[in-house]
C-alpha cells in the first residue's frame, strides 16, 4: 500500500495501520478490522486526518426524505419510544438511509447540541466511505448488526462515541436503511442491543402494513399466544390468494432465505388451508388463532386472517376519534380523554396500535389519574368496540367474593348463592373488553385461575363442569410496582408476562404539559354555562400538587362552579384545604421563589431519568415553599448547583415581591 502520512505517529492512528498490515487484531472484532481495510485500501481515508460528515443543502435533503417518506413515518413513533425505554441522557436514536444520510434523529436537547458540533444531526452523511467505521455506515455495508465501541472508530474525533446499529430491510427484502443507538457509554448494554433489533422489527412490520394495506394480513405462529405479537410471522396475501410479501419471522419459521422463495405462490401451497376458508375461520373464532399444518407436513401453525386494512378503519383513527378534546359533554355520558399533552398522545397510539392486533394492554398511573377513562377510549377504538366495558375493581371487591365475580357461579353453589345462578364479570366481557383495575392487589390463588383463562379462553364457573368459552380484549390497570411485586413472591411472574403485553405509562395530573387547558376543559363540562377564572383561583390551581389527579381536580370544580353564583370563579369559591397552601411562607433569607409558566416542548425535551428527576425537585421546592436555600440544604448541594439543575430540567423561577 501507499507510504504511510508522516503524522501517523498518534497513537489510534498507529494502531489501525498495525491491525491492517500485521494482522494484529488484540479485541478487534473481525468486522471492524474489515472495515478498516476498506478505509484504507477502498476509499483511500486517512486516519490521523479528521474528516468531517457532508451534510445536504436543504433541497437535496428534502428529495431524500421525501424518497423515504413512508419508511420515516413508520419509524418516527417507535424510535421516540426506544429513546423512552433507553433513559439515557446522552443517547441519541438514529435513522440513515442506504446513502448514510441522517433522515430523523430523537435525542435530548443538550446532547444533540454536543453531537451536532461532530456532524451528527439529520442531513448529514454518515456512509462508512464517508467517515470511515461507524455503527451506521458499517452497518449498511456489512448488512448485519454491528457495535463500533469508542476506539473502534476509524477517525480519532469519534472515539469518544459508541455506535450500535441494525439494518432495515423493507418488504422486498431489500436493504432500506439503519437504526442505530449511538452514545457516550464505552459498553452498549445488551438490553439496548436487544431493544434495538426489536425496534427496527417494528418499523419493519409497519411498513410492511404500509404498503401492502390492499391485501389479507395473515398472521401465525407454532404457538397461539405468539400471535399478534412481535414474534408472529406474517404474510400478505393478494384477493387471488397469491403471496405478495413476508416478514423475517415468517421466512424463519418457514425455513425460507428470502420473500423471493415464497413471493407468486398460493397460500394453499404453503399451509393447508385457502385464503377464503382462514378468514372464515378467523371470523367465527373471534379472529383468535386457530390451527393449521403445513402443506406436505406434520408441522402445525396457528393462524388468523383479517380483511385488508384499506377496508376498515385502523383502531389508532377510530380511538383517536374518541379521544378528542371536548369542552362539553351530556350529563352521563363517559368523560374523555384530553389528548394536548403529547406523551399521553404518543401512548394512546402506542396503545391503539395493539389493541388493533388484540394485545393485552397493562396501564400505570397514581390513583385518580384517569387509567379507567383512558381504558375506555381504548375499548371503543378496538375491534372489540361494539361489546360491552367490564370494569373490575380488584382492590375494592372482598377477597372471598373475587373469584364468584369473575367467574361466575351456578345455582346452589353456595349459601346466599341467588336462584338462577349468575354470570362472573368474565363472562360478561364476552365479545367485549375486561378492565381490571389495581390488579397488583389481586390474591396469589386467583392469579393462576386468570392465567389459565388467559391462556385457554374458557372459565368454568362455581359449582359447574362445563367450560364456556369466551373472547374478549384484555386491559389491566395499577398504581403499583409489579415488577417489584413479582420480586417480593406477591404477583406471579408469568402473568405479569401475560398481561403486558405492552406497558403503558399515564402521567399524573401534575406533569401534564395541558394542565391548563384540561382545568378549563373541566370548569366548562361541571358548569355547563361560561365561565372563567380569576387570576389568583387559576394560579391556585395551577400549582397544587393534586395528589387525587383528575378524580380530585373534577370533584374540587364540580363543587366550586355550586357555590359560584356570576361568571368568574373566584378564590373563595375553592375548598379551604387549597386555599391553605397560600399562607404567607416563614421569613427566610431572601430566597423565597416562585414557578413561572413552563412550555409543553420544554417539558417533552427531558428524557424519562429528567423528568422523574423534576418531578422529585417539584416535589421539594412544594414542601420548602419554594425556597431555595432550604431545599439546596436537603439535599446538601450550594444554591448555584441547584440553580443550574433547575434550569437544566426547565424549573424557571421568578422571585415573589
Amino acid at each position: 500500500m501507499n507510504a504511510r502520512p508522516a503524522c501517523e505517529a498518534s497513537g489510534h492512528a498507529h494502531r489501525i495501520y498495525d491491525v491492517v498490515d500485521h494482522g494484529s487484531r488484540g479485541e478487534t472484532s473481525e468486522l471492524v478490522a474489515s472495515s478498516w481495510v476498506r478505509c484504507l485500501k477502498d476509499y483511500r481515508l486517512d486516519p490521523s486526518r479528521p474528516s468531517r460528515p457532508q451534510v445536504l443543502d436543504k433541497d437535496l435533503l428534502a428529495e431524500c426524505c421525501a424518497r423515504n417518506a413512508d419508511l420515516i413515518d413508520c419509524a418516527k413513533l417507535e424510535m421516540t419510544t426506544l429513546y423512552q425505554q433507553l433513559g439515557d441522557p446522552e443517547v441519541a436514536v438514529v435513522l440513515v438511509d442506504t446513502g448514510g444520510v441522517i433522515l430523523h434523529m430523537v435525542a435530548a436537547p443538550d446532547f444533540s447540541q454536543d453531537v451536532s458540533r461532530m456532524g451528527l444531526r439529520v442531513g448529514a452523511v454518515w456512509s462508512e466511505a464517508e467517515v470511515g467505521t461507524n455503527g451506521m455506515g458499517t452497518c449498511l455495508v456489512a448488512r448485519e448488526p454491528v457495535a463500533v465501541r469508542q476506539h473502534e472508530h476509524f477517525f480519532a474525533e469519534f472515539t469518544n462515541l459508541t455506535c450500535s446499529a441494525v439494518p432495515i430491510f423493507d418488504p422486498e427484502g431489500m436493504l432500506a436503511a439503519a437504526l442505530d443507538v449511538t452514545s457516550r457509554s464505552q459498553l452498549m448494554q445488551q438490553h439496548s442491543l436487544v431493544l434495538l433489533g426489536m425496534t427496527a422489527q417494528m418499523i419493519e412490520n409497519r411498513l410492511l402494513d404500509r404498503r401492502y394495506r390492499n391485501a389479507f394480513p395473515v398472521h401465525f405462529h407454532s404457538r397461539p399466544e405468539f400471535v399478534y405479537t412481535l414474534h408472529e410471522g406474517v404474510l400478505e396475501v393478494g384477493q387471488d390468494g397469491e403471496i405478495q410479501a413476508a416478514n423475517r419471522s415468517a421466512l424463519f419459521q418457514l425455513g425460507l432465505r428470502s420473500v423471493e422463495d415464497v413471493r407468486g405462490k398460493r397460500l394453499d401451497e404453503v399451509f393447508q388451508t385457502t385464503l377464503a376458508d382462514i378468514v372464515r375461520r378467523s371470523a367465527k373464532s373471534s379472529f383468535h388463532p386457530v390451527p393449521t399444518f403445513r402443506t406436505q407436513s406434520a408441522n402445525r401453525f396457528f393462524m388468523v386472517a383479517q380483511e385488508p386494512p384499506s377496508r376498515s378503519t385502523p383502531a389508532a383513527e377510530r380511538a383517536g376519534s374518541r379521544l378528542a378534546p371536548a369542552r362539553s359533554r351530556p350529563t352521563g355520558e363517559s368523560p374523555q380523554v384530553q389528548l394536548g399533552d403529547c406523551r399521553l398522545s404518543s401512548q394512546l397510539m402506542l396503545a391503539a396500535k395493539v389493541i388493533d392486533r388484540r394485545i393485552p394492554v397493562l396501564l400505570h398511573g397514581e390513583t385518580g389519574a384517569g387509567k379507567e377513562i383512558f381504558a375506555r377510549a381504548l375499548h371503543q377504538g378496538s375491534p372489540y368496540g361494539g361489546g360491552a366495558f367490564v370494569a373490575v375493581n380488584c382492590a375494592s371487591l372482598p377477597e372471598g367474593l373475587i373469584e364468584s365475580e369473575l367467574f361466575g357461579y351456578r345455582a346452589g353453589a353456595f349459601t346466599g348463592a341467588q336462584r338462577n345462578g349468575r354470570r362472573g364479570k368474565i363472562a360478561q366481557a364476552d365479545r367485549g373488553t375486561l378492565f381490571l383495575d389495581e390488579i397488583g392487589d389481586m390474591p396469589l390463588t386467583l392469579q393462576a385461575r386468570l392465567l389459565r383463562v388467559l391462556d385457554e379462553r374458557q372459565i368454568t364457573p362455581l359449582g359447574s363442569e362445563d367450560c364456556i368459552a369466551v373472547d374478549f380484549q384484555l386491559i389491566s390497570a395499577s398504581h403499583r410496582n409489579l415488577p417489584e411485586r413479582v420480586a417480593e413472591g406477591l404477583f406471579r411472574e408469568d402473568l405479569y408476562f401475560r398481561l403486558s403485553g405492552l406497558e403503558v405509562d399515564l402521567p399524573p395530573l401534575r406533569d401534564r404539559s395541558d394542565k391548563r387547558a384540561l382545568i378549563q376543559a373541566i370548569l366548562d363540562e361541571e358548569a355547563g354555562r361560561a365561565l372563567r377564572l380569576a387570576p389568583e383561583a387559576d394560579a391556585l390551581l395551577m400549582s397544587h400538587p393534586w395528589p387525587g389527579n383528575l378524580r380530585q381536580l373534577r370533584h374540587v370544580l364540580r363543587t366550586a362552579t355550586v357555590l359560584c353564583d356570576g361568571d368568574v370563579l373566584a378564590l373563595e369559591h375553592l375548598p379551604p384545604s387549597l386555599r391553605a397552601g397560600l399562607q404567607p411562607a416563614p421569613e427566610s433569607d431572601g430566597d423565597d421563589i416562585a414557578p413561572t409558566d413552563v412550555t409543553a416542548e420544554e417539558t417533552l425535551a427531558l428524557n424519562p431519568i429528567q423528568a422523574n428527576e423534576r418531578k422529585v425537585l417539584l416535589r421539594l421546592l412544594e414542601e420548602h415553599r419554594w425556597n431555595v436555600s432550604n431545599v439546596a440544604k436537603t439535599l446538601d448541594v450550594s444554591r448555584n448547583t441547584l440553580y443550574r439543575k433547575l434550569h437544566k430540567l426547565h424549573i424557571p423561577l421568578s422571585h415573589q415581591g
